[in-house]
Order: structure tokens, then C-alpha cells, then sequence
């Protein structure tokens, strides 16, 4: 892990680039939307995709387990696409999910697409929770006055990078609040200044890019250009 730490509700944490963050004091490692099973959703509707974006996912959350030695994870809502989607699940991803939630101690949050995630899952599993004095739930709460963690909206900053525009997954943090992006493979993306991110992080917010060998800071602006 080399992108510089930073602080936020009195913690220290360490965003990484795969869009995981790391809590220093905890070492508890934090993953948002990780949407598995997406693509078997897509199929019961008869849109067929390629079946490996939960292996991906977890291929990438074992990667940064492993490199992180984080000795606790919280997934913050919407792991699964859908309730049914641990019954969707392989053989093969059931597996490797069991031998990720054996490791550590693993907890899961609800969000709007897994309001009842399955005990084939393991783990264990709350609405949201308080820990450290830091609040973390699925969607940000409007007038939330402790320090908050959340997911739901996806964020990403656009920028130029090597004289290229590209689109990268961002963290976005205010005063009080600090939404992560998507870590699922299948997943889309929201812009960090869309107004539904600009109303909860209010208006001394940054976005924060991590690569591999720095942190990116960017200001949001005052408005969302026209």
C-alpha cells in the first residue's frame, strides 16, 4: 500500500487503487457495491453477458486483502445485484466467498439491492453500524452529524492522465462524509459533481483518485459546469 494516508473523523486511512479503503486503527479493509452477480441478473432477463464478474470482484478483493493484512471487512450494501443472487451463484464463487469471510471477521451491510443478503453468504450481517465513533451504512443520510462512510452512488472524477481524458473511481469526502466507489467489475459510475453527491458533501469537498503510487486531490467545484 504506498498512496499517502489521510485523515478524516479522527482515523487514518489509506485509499486504494482498486477502490478499497484501509482503516489504519482497525485494519479493517472497506469495499462499497460490490454487485455480484450482475451479469447472471442480466441473463434471467435475456440479456446474456460474460458469467465472470463476481470471480473478477473477488479475484480483485483477495488481491487487496492480501496486500492490505486487514484483519476485518466491511462490504457497505449492495454485494449482491440482487436477493437472489446468491442462489445465481457457481460453485466456484461460492467457494472463494467462503474462503474470504473464513479468514477475517466479515460483515456485511444491507443496501436497496440486498435488503436480506443470504446466510449462504456467511459472515455476519447489519443495517449499519457505528464503530470508532465512525458511522458506516449503504446510502449517506442528509443532516448525519457524525463522521459517515457510505456507497450507493459510485463516484467517478474525469481528468486528463498522460494527455488523455479518462474516467477513474473516486472517493468522495466532505466534512462529515466520505462515499466510496463501486468496487464491483461490472459496475457503472456516477460524476463526483453530479448534484446527488454535491447535496450530502456540501461544499468543501474533494474528490480523492488513488494510484499506485499516489493520492490525487481535486477540489469539487462551486457548481456542476453546464
Amino acid at each position: 500500500m504506498t498512496c499517502s494516508p489521510f485523515r478524516f473523523g479522527g482515523q487514518s486511512w489509506r485509499a486504494l487503487p482498486e477502490g478499497a479503503l484501509y482503516w489504519h486503527e482497525r485494519r479493517a479493509l472497506i469495499v462499497a457495491d460490490l454487485h455480484l452477480e450482475k451479469a447472471s441478473a442480466f441473463a434471467t432477463r435475456g440479456q446474456m453477458l460474460p458469467p465472470y464478474d463476481s470471480l473478477a470482484t473477488l479475484a480483485e478483493l483477495e488481491s487487496a486483502l492480501a496486500r492490505s493484512d486487514a484483519r476485518e471487512v466491511w462490504c457497505l450494501g449492495d454485494s449482491l445485484h440482487d436477493d437472489a443472487g446468491a442462489e445465481r451463484m457457481t460453485d466456484a464463487v461460492v467457494g472463494r466467498l467462503a474462503a474470504l469471510t473464513g479468514r477475517v471477521r466479515w460483515m456485511w451491510i444491507t443496501g436497496n439491492h440486498d435488503p436480506n443478503p443470504s446466510p449462504r453468504l456467511g459472515g455476519e450481517c447489519c443495517e449499519e453500524a457505528e464503530v470508532d465513533g465512525v458511522l458506516l451504512r449503504h446510502e449517506a443520510v442528509t443532516d448525519e452529524q457524525r463522521p459517515e462512510l457510505s456507497g450507493h452512488f459510485h463516484p467517478k472524477w474525469r481528468m486528463s492522465l498522460r494527455g488523455r481524458s479518462v474516467s477513474r473511481r473516486c472517493f468522495v469526502m466532505g466534512a462529515r462524509k466520505l462515499i466510496l466507489p463501486s468496487f464491483g467489475a461490472f459496475t457503472g459510475g456516477l460524476d463526483a459533481c453530479a448534484p446527488p453527491i454535491r447535496g450530502l458533501v456540501g461544499s468543501a469537498a474533494e474528490a480523492l483518485v488513488p494510484l499506485p503510487d499516489r493520492l490525487l486531490r481535486f477540489p469539487l467545484p462551486a457548481r456542476t459546469p453546464a
